[in-house]
């Protein structure tokens, strides 16, 4: 395909000049920079699926050989009724990722969120059951060999590493945990199972999340991996708990991955951590200082941070299997909307106009140190 450039731009960063094209990255490229340490993911929305926004259908094959999808396999959008399930985006995914050679993280089967209204309505244990068992056979089975893995259980945990209260919880117990993964495992065979939660770095939800673990493993029953969300803060970037994260992880015998990685440069009201959607605070100004554009010094931050995150992952590539970035560019970003609407954030490595930041360009100039 012939390659239309608008605009160029040259930056030199640690030695290398790359060309910085409107819409495009002509340059290096993250999937290849990393290759042999770890994928490296995004999560797509239904337009990017669909190839209908030609910036990114340019640049998702280029940088990224995983991706995951935002929103299309959640239990409200693949299974709206009782004896109904919509297969058609999921479907088109699959697609997708076998045009372009990438490998598909299926999210999620499991999660007390975004549930269809039929599964909320529901008063006894034995129908929750039944939403639960033919949920899982159905899904995981229909693309078992078509997707590499599947969130079976997303965020279960509270933050003190307590099991969270949720419909799963109430109507079918504490092991419906290691029971998704029991249906998941026969299902699925030849699909990788993980776990995925956010916060569980921090120590007590850590300690949790490992308990889970092996209450899976001594029950028999496969998992694969342990995926960690990583939505963290420029200013509060929890390097030492990460590091601790994945050598306590990787000692139970499984893969580690960095999930939904983002990094938020915006003021946080009232001291929200994590990804918990229930949390929300109201607008106001001074929470949405960078509406016009992000200062250098910020900008430098976050491409601080950034380096310092991906030099962690290095040090462990033989641990960490996946690094996913929640989304392919700053306008796409659920931080925009969390946990304040109406915000603009700048918490990924590709800005709203798909060219890369000076993050990205950060990152493959400390892979290219490490060579």
């Amino acid at each position: 395909m012939q390659k239309r450039f608008v605009k160029s731009i040259v930056i030199a960063v640690g030695g290398f000049v790359f060309l910085n094209c409107s819409g495009i990255n002509d340059g290096p490229s993250l999937k290849e920079s990393f290759k042999g340490d770890f994928f490296i993911g995004t999560a797509l929305n239904t337009a990017q699926i669909e190839e209908k926004i030609p910036g990114a259908a340019a640049l998702v094959p280029q940088q990224f050989n995983a991706v995951t999808p935002e929103n299309i396999m959640k239990a409200e959008v693949m299974h709206p009724e009782w004896s109904r399930y919509n297969f058609e985006m999921s479907d088109k995914l699959v697609a997708y990722a076998k045009k372009h050679n990438i490998v598909v993280n299926a999210h999620t089967l499991i999660w007390h969120s975004q549930l269809p209204q039929f599964v909320r309505r529901i008063k006894d244990a034995d129908s929750v059951r039944l939403f639960f068992t033919d949920h899982i056979n159905t899904i995981a089975g229909r693309y078992d060999g078509q997707v590499y893995s599947w969130d079976v259980v997303n965020e279960a945990l509270n933050e003190d590493g307590t099991m969270r209260k949720s419909i799963f919880l109430d109507k079918l117990g504490d092991d419906f945990v290691v029971e998704a993964f029991r249906l998941a495992q026969k299902a699925a065979p030849k699909t990788k199972l993980y776990y995925n939660d956010y916060n569980i770095e921090q120590p007590k939800k850590r300690a949790g999340a490992i308990a889970l673990i092996k209450k899976i493993q001594a029950a028999g029953v496969r998992i694969d991996g342990v995926g960690i969300q990583g939505h963290w803060h420029i200013n509060h970037l929890p390097l030492k708990d990460i590091e601790e994260s994945i050598l306590e992880f990787s000692a139970l015998g499984i893969d580690v991955m960095f999930t939904e990685l983002d990094l938020s440069v915006l003021p946080n009201p009232r001291d929200i951590v994590g990804a918990d959607v229930n949390q929300r605070a109201a607008y106001e100004a001074k929470l949405n200082p960078y509406t016009t554009g992000l200062p250098d010094s910020v900008q430098t931050q976050l491409a601080k941070s950034y380096e310092d995150v991906f030099r962690l992952f290095l040090k462990h590539k033989d641990k960490i299997s996946r690094v996913t970035l929640w989304g392919v560019d700053d306008g796409q970003s659920w931080l925009n909307g969390f946990p304040v609407r109406g915000r603009t954030n700048y918490p990924l490595l590709f800005d709203k106009e798909f060219k890369p930041k000076s993050a990205f360009y950060k990152v493959i100039a400390l892979k290219n140190k490490s060579k």
